[in-house]
């Protein structure tokens, strides 16, 4: 991390996201844990990370990969214990590591002992006002209350039987039917999530993201979502209120207490107002994320997402990949290099040698780029989208779509450690349960064992990279500013003597002025930059 002196860590931070479910196996049974994470900080410290992001590992039902949450003061007996993750945070903060855990506040599981009161209380019990329970519309209620389409796809509510055996009344789900909408405008809902908040913050950690940060709020009107009219549930001003409240509880702990938000939100002015400085601290710029590999459309994405942060003070965030979307490597081999949930297909042809050269070549775009920089597990050993067969999916996205989009399974395979056939040291040796999705064999020259010591791997550039940016003084939060380039050609300078340069055009351009080539994402020709190739300088005085 290079920011400013005294400037907080998450401004300029390399946070590196961990799916506990597939980053590695500690006790053999196929499923990451904590004491596979554990056992493997030493490759993030190696890597030169600023912070780890921990995906959900709350207990769980798992009927979204763990997004259901059943208790958020503890963690699911699949990854471990409190007190392992204790001492997870513990040690990661050892190795100057910091640690954010993931809140999951719009829903919870449909096993959270609240929603089970509700459910077993029937028609007028209290319990139901923490969550969104509504007659259905017809003579015979069985109608659904609204006909609002969910953030997977498919139907939001679904009908309950009442105690009797009777036909109840209907709840909201914007995800699945496993997953209850808890109610907002409820003061034990906002208390209990202030609560939670803080019993992280005491366990240790520097940082909360939260999942889904804009759907919270609902129209409590029901009203059906139409062009003309506000949207019923996303991004309603009152979710403001409760950012508000929780940033006062991250600023009273010692720190810098981080709050980073999961907001989708295509109105960059509507995005910046969830970072307005008495709120969130940062939100993930998906407008980057899904930008195609093209240098006029990704200038227009970088220019406005500093333009949008820049009135609110809010440091800006370079994502590529995450447990949702498509990996990158796969992406950018793809005709359409673009990403969005309602182009996902199965069977799209994809040119990975040439999604590889781009990806490197995206990396030190990414790195180099004012602000904090995401890296999702796997993506510094260059894997690719896996198509898992329909029979291992677990996905809820894969049925909710009617069997259309492939859901998110393929960029969750469990990461390869070392040797030249699966599990690669996923799993501990002897271990005879299979990781819980089936690893490609093609891995096998995509391990960390095998890319260590190799100057020329995926592995080693993104070490370098996040070494370089920790000594340049003009990288992570700051200013930049474009320099004149040929068409097609990304070039900008980071402080006086820093300059990237990105060739995204089909033809080789000449090195602008320098002194020193500090990293290359491939080769070069002499003083002339390959197409989709990344290059740093030192430049001296710009």
């Amino acid at each position: 991390m290079s920011t400013a002196d005294n400037s907080p860590w998450w401004r300029g931070a390399v946070i590196y996201q961990v799916y506990p479910r597939s980053f590695a196996d500690g006790n053999g049974d196929g499923i990451g844990d904590i004491a596979g994470i554990r056992s493997r900080l030493n490759h993030l410290s190696a890597l030169g990370v600023d912070a780890i992001w921990f995906s959900p590992w709350y207990p769980s039902p798992m009927a979204d990969a763990g997004y259901d949450v059943a208790d958020y003061r503890d963690i699911d007996p699949i990854f471990g214990t409190l007190p392992e993750a204790e001492a997870l945070i513990a040690e990661a903060h050892a190795l100057g590591i910091r640690t954010i855990v993931d809140v999951v506040p719009n829903h919870c599981s449909d096993q959270h002992p609240w929603f089970q009161a509700a459910l077993a209380g029937g028609p007028g019990a209290p319990e139901r006002d923490l969550f969104w329970f509504r007659p259905g519309r017809g003579p015979n209620g069985d109608q659904r209350p609204t006909d609002w389409v969910g953030e997977f796809g498919g139907e939001t509510w679904t009908r309950t039987t009442n105690p009797d055996g009777t036909p109840g009344d209907w709840y909201l789900h914007l995800f699945t039917a496993e997953q209850p909408d808890f109610n907002w405008e409820h003061p034990l809902v906002r208390a209990e999530f202030e609560d939670i908040l803080r019993f992280w913050f005491d366990r240790g950690v520097d940082g909360i993201r939260i999942d889904s940060a804009g759907l919270l709020v609902k129209d409590g009107t029901l009203p059906e979502t139409l062009p003309d009219r506000p949207h019923p549930f996303r991004d309603l001003d009152g979710v403001h209120d409760v950012y508000r409240a929780w940033r006062r509880i991250a600023d009273e702990y010692p720190g810098d207490r981080a709050l980073i938000g999961e907001v989708w939100m295509p109105d960059r002015q509507r995005f910046a107002n969830y970072l307005r400085p008495d709120e969130l601290h940062a939100a993930f710029n998906f407008d980057f994320l899904g930008c195609a590999w093209d240098a006029s459309a990704l200038r227009e994405s970088i220019d406005g997402t500093l333009h949008a942060h820049a009135p609110v003070g809010a440091p800006a965030t370079w994502v590529l990949s995450n447990h949702d979307v498509t990996r990158h490597v796969t992406r950018y081999g793809r005709e359409d290099t673009t990403f969005s949930f309602a182009k996902k297909r199965e069977g799209i042809f994809t040119d990975l040698e040439l999604g590889t050269v781009r990806a490197r070549a995206a990396a030190l775009l990414s790195l180099a780029l004012p602000g904090a920089t995401y890296v999702y597990q796997g993506e510094e050993l260059g894997l690719w989208e896996v198509d898992v067969p329909p029979a291992e999916r677990t996905d809820p996205m894969w049925p909710r779509s009617g069997y259309i989009d492939p859901g998110r399974d393929g960029c969750r395979v469990p990461l390869p450690w070392s040797g030249d056939a699966p599990p690669f040291g996923f799993s501990p040796e002897g271990a005879t349960t299979a990781p819980w999705l089936s690893q490609p064999a093609d891995w096998k020259g995509r391990t960390a064992q095998a890319q260590t010591g190799d100057p020329s791997s995926m592995l080693a550039l993104y070490q370098a990279a996040i070494r370089i940016r920790r000594a340049e003084s003009g990288l992570g939060d700051g200013p930049m500013s474009w320099i004149e380039a040929p068409d097609d050609v990304l070039a900008f300078s980071r402080g006086d003597e820093f300059a990237c340069v990105v060739n995204l055009s089909g033809v080789p351009v000449p090195l602008p002025a320098h002194e020193l080539r500090l990293l290359a994402s491939g080769p070069l020709d002499g003083d002339l930059l390959p197409p989709d190739t990344a290059v740093w300088l030192r430049t001296g005085t710009v």
